[in-house]
This record gives structure tokens, C-alpha cells and sequence, in this order.
């Protein structure tokens, strides 16, 4: 991963025979977008997952990400880490807006930042993601119609991009550390990573 860490469109389609649909998982670094009914599911703990749709023609996606851990510029808004931020975001907009969504349209449901990453840096990164989210959508002029960010708990995440519904479910207890270490497999990958490339956003 030295050369460069990208976004990838999330590969994991399965059919949620709970919901009666077709479904996608969503894994730390990944995103997915669709203007089809679909079930978009991801699991957050530290990271964040935006849920941006336009709200009149039913497009919408998903993304999950986290702030590499750049302890040099951590509160610059210019730092490293927030270009990968802003990567991360773009590249979800960009996605939509190929599709057929407008930005005029979009509106977000922003979910995650939890504290529980083992470790002193824990609260910290959840903060980082939550400020980085909100001050991002902001900026950009995308309302946040909902949001459940922060809290000492992983969230287990369900939208539904053609009515914008989403469904939170708090994990009170893990019985396996699989989301922890897909975290701190993927903060690592960030630490030894840039961002590759740039996107250009569709007007």
C-alpha cells in the first residue's frame, strides 16, 4: 500500500433474505452507490459511514472511512488527513452525480464514530471523524437530515438509497473482535498510504 490507498466500490453482493432484497456489505475503505431499490449494510465502530442520496430522484450511496491518523496536522484543515477525507467524500458525490443525482438534491445521514478502538487515541479518532464529517457536509452545502455519531458503541448500519430510510442498530456486545481488527487493519493501511489521485466533481 505504499504507492497509494483509493476508495474501491464495495464487491460484496448477497440477497437479504431478512428484507426480502438484494444487498451489499460495505467493509472499511469501501463505498457503493445504485439508483435501484438495494440494501446497503455496513458495520462502524471508529469510522464514519455517509448515506448521501438525492432526495427527489432516489439515487443513492454509502461509504465507510476513517482519518489517517496524521498527528502532524491534526487539527489542520489542510493536513493530509483531511485530503483523504475529502477523497473519501468526493469520490462518493462524484459516483452519485454520474449517475443521474444532482447536488442541489443531495442530503446526508451520517452514522459512526464510535470510541472503540482499544488504546489512549481511541476517543480522539472517533471525535476527528465526527468533526471531519459534519464540518465536510457543511462546507459543501449538503443538509444532514440525520445523524448518530460518537457514543462508546460499534453500530451496525442499514440504508435504503431509494427512500433514503436508514435503520441503526447499537452492538452492546461484541462477541468477536472482527470489527476492531478490520479497523486497525485499515488505520494501519492509512498510516502507510497517500491519497491516489484526485477526483474531479461533476457540476
Amino acid at each position: 500500500m505504499s504507492e497509494g490507498f483509493e476508495e474501491v466500490l464495495a464487491p460484496n453482493l448477497y440477497y437479504d433474505r431478512h428484507f426480502d432484497m438484494d444487498a451489499v456489505k460495505i467493509l472499511p475503505g469501501e463505498y457503493y452507490v445504485s439508483n435501484r431499490e438495494l440494501l446497503m449494510v455496513t458495520v462502524l465502530g471508529s469510522c464514519v459511514g455517509a448515506c448521501v442520496r438525492d432526495r427527489l430522484r432516489g439515487i443513492g450511496g454509502i461509504n465507510h472511512f476513517m482519518l489517517p491518523d496524521d498527528k502532524r496536522n491534526e487539527d489542520s484543515r489542510v493536513g493530509s488527513s483531511m485530503r483523504y477525507g475529502d477523497y473519501a467524500m468526493e469520490i462518493l458525490i462524484n459516483q452519485l452525480i454520474k449517475l443521474g443525482a444532482r447536488r442541489e438534491n443531495l442530503e446526508a445521514k451520517v452514522f459512526g464514530a464510535g470510541n472503540v478502538l482499544p488504546g489512549f487515541k481511541s476517543n480522539i479518532v472517533g471525535e476527528r471523524n465526527a468533526q471531519f464529517v459534519t464540518d465536510y457536509l457543511a462546507t459543501e452545502g449538503i443538509p444532514i437530515a440525520a445523524q448518530d455519531l460518537l457514543g462508546n458503541h460499534p453500530r451496525k448500519v442499514y440504508f435504503f438509497p431509494t427512500t433514503g430510510r436508514v435503520l441503526v442498530k447499537k452492538l452492546r456486545s461484541l462477541h468477536n473482535e472482527t470489527i476492531i481488527e478490520r479497523e486497525l487493519s485499515y488505520s494501519q493501511k492509512l498510516r502507510q498510504a497517500k491519497v491516489s489521485g484526485e477526483v474531479e466533481l461533476f457540476d
